[in-house]
């Protein structure tokens, strides 16, 4: 299928949830879908501290981030006013049931993200 790598089924994610795509390098990317069937992905990570998204509770085209109840776009991959940033977006298309991801998006796109640490942080001497 060129530049797409197979995911899974879109019955395999469950409705108004998601599904983590783990990728050789950088952070997962969440895979969702909502109750109309329809499937985006999104790098798991909400662009305000780093909560994961693929945890968030999906409603329409948005998601809200479980830790600070931020909505994200899942079109877009932005914060719903009067929040701001983004999180970046993957191509999807789905195929006879099938959920293909952008080969290229996956080894490219945000393998500079870091995930946040939780807690206190202890510097090293």
């Amino acid at each position: 299928m060129g530049d797409w790598t197979l995911i899974c089924r879109v019955d395999e994610i469950p409705v108004l949830g998601s599904r983590r795509v783990a990728r050789a390098q950088g952070m997962d990317v969440a895979v969702f879908r909502n109750d109309a069937d329809q499937v985006f992905a999104l790098l798991d990570r909400c662009p305000h501290k780093g909560g994961p998204l693929s945890q968030g509770i999906v409603f329409g085209t948005s998601v809200a981030c479980p830790l600070h109840n931020w909505t994200i776009g899942l079109d877009d991959g932005c914060a719903r006013q009067p929040d701001e940033g983004c999180t970046p977006r993957f191509s999807v298309k789905v195929v006879e049931g099938s959920v293909y991801l952008n080969a290229v998006e996956l080894a490219s796109v945000a393998l500079d993200a870091v995930k946040p640490v939780a807690g206190p942080q202890r510097r090293c001497a």
